[in-house]
C-alpha cells in the first residue's frame, strides 16, 4: 500500500506546493481572523444583553449606562489585540479633548483595524466614546445590528452628526469612506473627491477637528491591485466593498493625532476640508514611508522607540 501511495503521489512536489502556496492562503485566511473577532464581540453583547435581568436593571441605575460595562469588555479585548499583534501605539492622545464636541477625522485603510484599536484606547484612558458615521453596508450585515448600537455607529446625515456634536460627543468620519479603503495603496493618496459635508458639520456645530492617521495601516491588510478598473465600474453602480482585501501582517502600527484645528466664523466648508486634508497629509509626510513595505514594517517592530 505505501508503495502504491508513493507511486501515485510526488511527496517531494506535494511538500513544495504546500510550501509555496501557504503564504498566499494565510494572507487571505487571515482577515478572516478579524471578522470572527467582530462576531465574537457581536456574541458578548447579545449575551450581556440577555443575562439576569434584575441584576442587570440595579447595575444599569447605579452605573447609569447599562451597556458601558459590556464596551469596557470589548474595548480591553481589542486594546490587548493591539498591544500584542501590531505592538499598537497611539502618539498624541491629548489632542482629543477630555470634554467638549471634536470632530475626529482619520485615512481610511483597506481594514480600519486602527480606528478600533483608538476607539478603544480613548474609552478606556479617556472614558469618552468615540461615535461614527458607518457606511450603509455594515447595518445589513447579519449579526452587527447590536453592536451598531451600541457603539453608536449610524449612516450620517449633516443634521444627525451636528447633533452629536452639539451634544458635546466625540464624532468620528473618515471622508474618504469605502472608495479610499478600497481603491488606495501604499502611496497613501487621499481619496477624498470634493467631500467637504465632514467640514460643514465641524462649522455647524462649532467643534474643532482632530485629523488622524496610521502609520503602516495599508501594510496590515491590502487591497488586491489587479482589476482595480473593473472594481471600481462596479462599485460606482452598487456602492458595494467588493474588492478583495488580503493580509493580516504582524506589523508596528502607531496612531498620530494632530493638533485640532479650531472653528473660526469666517471659513468656508472648502477652506476647512483643504485645511484638514493637509494636516492628514503632513502626518503621512513625516511618520510614513512611501510606498509602505511589508517587511519594512514587520521589522519596526523591532525598533526601539
Amino acid at each position: 500500500m505505501r508503495f502504491l501511495t508513493s507511486n501515485l503521489i510526488d511527496i517531494d512536489y506535494l511538500q513544495w506546493l504546500i510550501w509555496l502556496l501557504s503564504p498566499i492562503v494565510i494572507s487571505f485566511l487571515l482577515p478572516l481572523t478579524i471578522l470572527l473577532f467582530f462576531y465574537c464581540s457581536a456574541l458578548f453583547l447579545h449575551v450581556y444583553r440577555h443575562r439576569n435581568r434584575i441584576t442587570a436593571i440595579k447595575e444599569a441605575v447605579r452605573a447609569g449606562d447599562y451597556w458601558d460595562g459590556a464596551r469596557q469588555a470589548i474595548a480591553t479585548f481589542w486594546d490587548a489585540h493591539g498591544w500584542i499583534y501590531h505592538g499598537y501605539e497611539v502618539k498624541g492622545l491629548d489632542n482629543i479633548p477630555d470634554s467638549g464636541p471634536a470632530l475626529i477625522v482619520y485615512y481610511h485603510g483597506a481594514l480600519p483595524l486602527d480606528y478600533y484599536y483608538l476607539l478603544s484606547k480613548t474609552y478606556l484612558h479617556k472614558n469618552r466614546l468615540i461615535k461614527a458615521v458607518g457606511d450603509k453596508f455594515l447595518f445589513s450585515i447579519p449579526g452587527w445590528k447590536l453592536m451598531m448600537e451600541v457603539f453608536h455607529v449610524f449612516p450620517g446625515t449633516l443634521k444627525t452628526c451636528t447633533q452629536v456634536l452639539q451634544r458635546g460627543d466625540l464624532l468620528s468620519i473618515a471622508p474618504g469612506g469605502v472608495r479610499e479603503a478600497q481603491f488606495g495603496d501604499n502611496r497613501y493618496k487621499l481619496i477624498w473627491g470634493n467631500r467637504i459635508g465632514f467640514a460643514k458639520v465641524a462649522i455647524a456645530s462649532k467643534a474643532p477637528i482632530v485629523p488622524v492617521f496610521t502609520v503602516n495601516l495599508r501594510e496590515a491588510f491590502r487591497s488586491v491591485s489587479f482589476g482595480q478598473s473593473w472594481f471600481e465600474r462596479v462599485y460606482d453602480k452598487t456602492r458595494l466593498p467588493i474588492v478583495p482585501i488580503y493580509g493580516g501582517f504582524p506589523v508596528k502600527m502607531t496612531t498620530f493625532i494632530g493638533e485640532p484645528i479650531p472653528y473660526k466664523p469666517n471659513r468656508t466648508p472648502e477652506e476647512l476640508a483643504a485645511l484638514t486634508a493637509e494636516a492628514i497629509e503632513k502626518l503621512i509626510q513625516e511618520n510614513q514611508r512611501i510606498p509602505g513595505s511589508i517587511w519594512r514594517a514587520i521589522f519596526d517592530r523591532f525598533k526601539s522607540s
